[in-house]
């Protein structure tokens, strides 16, 4: 079977030149749980793949399975973009609008996913579509991607991470590119996602249209 894990591009995140060794081998095994994770889903179907099937064909014992991930969800959901992105959205100029630099992110975000392997991410969605256990997961992991928003928007505009409003600013933006990711899935994954994402946020950004699409 060919490997679900292409070629990266420059930016992917095992690559990045200012990690350390240790920390680009410990990505690395991430990406190879993921792979074998992916691979046996697509072989055999979720509920039958097993955190000791992922271990065996991750070369890794179950043990450092459940260290890098807590659960089987996790493995399928988590990436090391969220990272990226708030490291990207600190770097953006400082006079561009908080908005705009959300747009950039989100679309480098993307390109990197779509160029990592774009099969990976159409799995991913569709099993956030399909698998209770997975949707259920999606929406409970959107705190944890919130709070590192949170702290980027901070260190860009100077505001309290834990004001009210860099909360409720930093989810809804989180929110809204679920609620677009998980309309792609459910539209059979036509058109295009990032499309999609801005979409969301120019509802974010203008509210509702005035009618209907």
């Amino acid at each position: 079977m060919t490997p679900m894990t292409a070629a990266r591009s420059p930016l992917s995140p095992a690559d990045r030149p200012q990690l350390g060794l240790r920390e680009r081998k410990k990505i690395k095994t991430r990406e190879a749980i993921r792979t074998a994770t992916y691979q046996l889903i697509r072989e055999q179907g979720y509920d039958a793949t097993t955190v000791d099937q992922i271990a065996e064909r991750a070369e890794v014992s179950p043990s450092t399975v459940f260290r890098y991930f807590p659960t089987k969800e996790d493995i399928v959901l988590t990436d090391e973009y969220d990272h990226l992105m708030a490291e990207e959205l600190r770097a953006r100029p400082a006079d561009e609008p908080l908005l705009e630099s959300l747009r950039y992110v989100m679309r480098a975000s993307l390109a990197g996913l779509m160029h990592d392997d774009p099969e990976v991410l159409r799995l991913r969605t569709r099993l956030g579509v399909e698998v209770p256990a997975v949707r259920s997961r999606v929406f409970e992991s959107m705190a944890s991607t919130s709070v590192l928003l949170r702290r980027a928007i901070a260190d860009r505009t100077g505001h309290d991470p834990d004001s009210l409003e860099v909360r409720v600013y930093s989810m809804s933006v989180i929110a809204g590119l679920m609620e677009a990711n998980m309309y792609w899935g459910e539209h059979d994954q036509e058109g295009d996602l990032g499309d999609l994402m801005e979409r969301a946020l120019t509802v974010l950004e203008h509210g509702l249209p005035a009618e209907n699409r």
